[in-house]
């Protein structure tokens, strides 16, 4: 009797299991009524039906039945809200970003089988998937579908899915691991009864009249542990085959089937020539499932970085509402509210100082050893900690927009997305699967002319042996260690596309102002037209410049300040700024311009000789000159100084060493320029450039064949950032640089370019190596399992192995800045 007629019988279709009375779930297939005993019993049986892969029924064994697919959350409906979407998406409008966290993701495959599921729903832009973290990047677009409709997507297919909460998924993470050791409990007892049973069978029993009554001792052993341990490896196959794609749970599930079936038939036909394989069974679900346990395991323990992170983050914050202290979850404060954050306390959201004075530690952040003063006005982030005074502070950034939030979450999308190598190796996972069944089909039919057993054997070997699960884990491993390594020291790296591209720059083009120097400008000197006051025009150019955030308004305001100057009550009118060139806006009915030469020359104003030539002495000393005029009469030039950064000399001199060409692009004066050029050893000198005209310069590199990367940390530089092939922004830089840019150097430190070359080349070279394991590894086995030289027990230890394997290749990136001195580091 097969499964198909043990449905009939009056048990659900599809898994067997008694249908309750008063159930109406049922269908119509093939002419003929349907009982099911769940609505994802019905749905899956459909879903079969209509894929013409109903003869899988007529296939399965006698006895195996299916479980249930996973129910999908329960009022899913309510995560179609946008008050509720909000909590987890990280964009507003039709377009919409949220991480899902899955339940039942286990391998390369399966990320394989999602992310080819969802991109088949309408509105759905991009599904990527963390493995390690079992979650789904997922971007769609909330006017052509809904988000419980792509979630009931995912349960089709043999996946569970809610919106990623913090709080839930360490909860959700472990019940996974409980189900896991469970089947693995339960296979390893199993396998050790049967280990006896086979020693009866071996040492002379199969020969006497106990021969029958040990058969079905290893049935009743083994019949259970394939429904129940087995369990994970068939839901992968089907959920695969339910939308006609080949995963690698397949040939497993393939080889179990074949094997306990011809057991079976030995057993119930009590042939006297066949021998039974139960505990071959037992022992490739037992030693399957210990290769995928320390698989996750290992993978949590490479990937600690983001869980690090996270742990920064306060669950709770203390909120003042009339006068009274609050305890509330970090994720229920809101923009404005007062939060008190208390002596020794983690702070738990980005906000400005209201009250109080004290130290906050901030080295998980700027990478300072020594707390920073803090006190009304100054500016605090979430997971920095708050080291003896008590601190009153306003909520400027709700939970997932703080600084540690966007941290976070620019490490989990540089570990879930995909470098064009992976998806190379994506691409070969389903061929893969195709070929291994190919050449088990091959073994079987070669060595049954001889021997049944023999054959039965190879094939099942041939169909564990073959792994492309190390194929799939080799990218995505090392660029999610290299990723979380990333991040520990201060290089957030947005893609894996980036580690892949910064390994191949031969160009690095710096941005002057803010990078390569301090950024810090400070007037040096001021000289004005004769009978004109230095002060009056000082007091002037002050009150214009306090409009602007650009470094040069801020070196000017701060020496009005120094001063003693009152500015801030003057009036302005007419503020109007040009990027590259300079400012206007009118003052005690004056028109007052500060800028470029260039730019009081494009407003009709006749250069002072005598101005212009103190300009150019000053700016060959690599100082930077402001040109003032007022009332439509050039009066003065302010002459402002930058310092070098401590370490931008070994930087370049180390980038000089490695054979990297390098360009010094700047809007600055070209003499500025030169001069800071010079004080690097020399390089080439981009000047006087345009905002709008700097991403130009980056093409024209590009078509000269190079391979750029941009540093930079301003507004200015943000087109220049994107259009480079690696973008890389300094942590001080404003938020259109940082967003723009491809990788973020936290801690501001120039030499983490250096650090974050070094990185990108050794992961590319472990994906190169991991690739590598694992062709060799198939090309080694495979021709071994068809000679029938590896039996299926040895088959099941040396698959898991591989994978191991490269996951230990790709955690060894951790120990890439273990020995990392500051000075005398080599490139090669």
């Amino acid at each position: 009797m097969n499964q198909h007629s043990v449905h009939s019988t009056g048990g659900c279709f599809h898994c067997g299991l008694p249908v309750t009375a008063g159930a109406s779930y049922h269908a119509l297939l093939d002419g003929v009524e349907r009982n099911f005993c769940c609505l994802g019993c019905q749905s899956v049986c459909s879903a079969i039906f209509e894929a013409g892969l109903q003869g899988y029924y007529q296939r399965t064994p006698e006895g195996v039945l299916l479980a249930p697919p996973p129910e999908p959350p329960k009022d899913i409906e309510i995560y179609d809200l946008d008050e509720v979407q909000q909590e987890f998406i990280t964009s507003s409008g039709d377009l919409r970003d949220i991480h899902l966290l899955v339940e039942g993701i286990h391998c390369p495959a399966c990320v394989w089988l999602i992310e080819r599921g969802l991109q088949r729903e309408p509105g759905v832009q991009s599904a990527n998937v963390n493995l390690t973290a079992k979650r789904i990047h997922l971007r769609w677009d909330s006017k052509r579908n809904k988000l419980s409709n792509l979630i009931l997507a995912l349960a089709r297919i043999g996946y569970s899915a809610v919106p990623y909460d913090p709080e839930n998924a360490e909860g959700v993470i472990k019940k996974s691991n409980r189900s896991m050791l469970f089947r693995l409990f339960f296979a390893g007892f199993a396998m050790m009864n049967l280990i006896w049973i086979s020693i009866a069978l071996y040492s002379g029993a199969n020969k006497d009249e106990f021969r029958e009554f040990f058969h079905w001792m290893g049935f009743a052993l083994a019949t259970p542990t394939l429904l129940y341990a087995g369990y994970p490896f068939y839901r992968g196959a089907i959920g695969g085959l339910r939308v006609w794609r080949l995963t690698m749970d397949l040939p497993i599930a393939i080889g179990l089937s074949v094997t306990y079936a011809y057991s079976t038939y030995i057993t119930v036909t009590a042939n006297k020539s066949g021998e039974v394989y139960f505990d071959t069974v037992t022992n490739l679900i037992f030693v399957i499932l210990i290769g995928r346990y320390l698989e996750g395991m290992f993978r949590h323990q490479a990937l600690s970085a983001t869980q690090r992170l996270m742990e920064l983050q306060p669950r709770v914050a203390t909120v003042i509402q009339d006068g009274k202290e609050q305890i509330t979850p970090a994720r229920g404060v809101r923009l404005g509210d007062h939060v008190l954050i208390k002596p020794g306390y983690k702070v738990p959201v980005d906000g400005i100082v209201l009250e109080g004075h004290s130290a906050v530690d901030e080295s998980m952040l700027s990478g300072e050893s020594a707390p920073v003063s803090k006190s009304a006005g100054a500016k605090v982030s979430a997971g920095t900690v708050n080291t003896n005074g008590a601190l009153l502070v306003e909520v400027s950034s709700t939970l997932q927009n703080t600084t540690l939030a966007k941290i976070i979450r620019l490490v989990e999308e540089a570990q879930s997305s995909k470098a064009p190598i992976q998806r190379m190796a994506d691409t070969i996972v389903p061929w893969f699967v195709m070929v291994t069944l190919i050449c088990a089909t091959l073994t079987f039919f070669i060595w049954n002319t001889d021997n049944f057993e023999l054959a039965l054997m190879a094939a099942t070997s041939v169909l564990i042996i073959t792994c492309p699960c190390a194929l799939g884990m080799a990218t995505p491993m090392s660029v999610a260690v290299a990723s979380g390594l990333g991040a520990r020291h201060g290089i957030l790296v947005k893609n894996g596309l980036v580690l892949e591209t910064l390994s191949k720059v031969t160009h690095f083009v710096f941005d002057k102002t803010g990078t390569l120097t301090e950024g810090k400008m400070s007037v040096a000197h001021m000289r004005s037209a004769p009978n004109i006051k230095v002060q009056d025009i000082l007091r002037s150019a002050a009150a214009v410049e306090r409009y602007s955030e650009h470094s040069v308004a801020k070196a000017i305001i701060a020496e009005a300040d120094a001063q003693q100057l009152n500015f801030r009550d003057v009036a302005v009118q007419g503020f109007h700024a040009t990027a590259g060139l300079g400012v206007q806006a009118e003052v005690d009915g004056k028109t007052v311009l500060l800028g470029s030469a260039e730019w009081l020359t494009r407003n009709g104003i006749t250069l002072n000789a005598g101005l212009q030539a103190q300009a150019h002495e000053l700016e060959a000393q690599a100082m930077s000159c402001v040109h003032c005029a007022l009332g439509a009469v050039h009066v003065a030039v302010f002459a402002l100084a930058d310092k070098l950064r401590d370490d931008a000399q070994q930087m370049v001199n180390e980038l000089r060493a490695a054979g990297i060409s390098m360009t010094l692009l700047s809007g600055d004066r070209k003499t500025v320029t030169e001069a800071i050029a010079q004080q690097l050893g020399g390089m080439e000198v981009i000047a006087e450039v345009l905002p709008q005209d700097k991403d130009q310069m980056i093409q024209r590199l590009q078509q000269r064949g190079a391979v750029v990367a941009m540093v930079g940390d301003g507004v200015n530089d943000a087109p220049a950032l994107i259009r480079a092939d690696v973008g890389i922004a300094l942590g001080s830089g404003t938020d259109v640089s940082v967003e723009s840019a491809d990788i973020v150097l936290m801690h501001n430190e120039l030499d983490k370019v250096r650090l974050a070359t070094l990185l990108s080349r050794r992961t590319l070279l472990t994906i190169k190596q991991n690739i590598g394991l694992s062709f060799v590894y198939n090309a080694i086995m495979v021709p071994l399992a068809m000679m029938a030289k590896v039996d299926p027990l040895v088959a099941a230890i040396t698959m898991p192995i591989s994978s191991l394997v490269v996951i230990g290749n790709a955690a060894r990136i951790r120990n890439l800045f273990k020995n990392e001195k500051p000075q005398g580091v080599k490139w090669t």
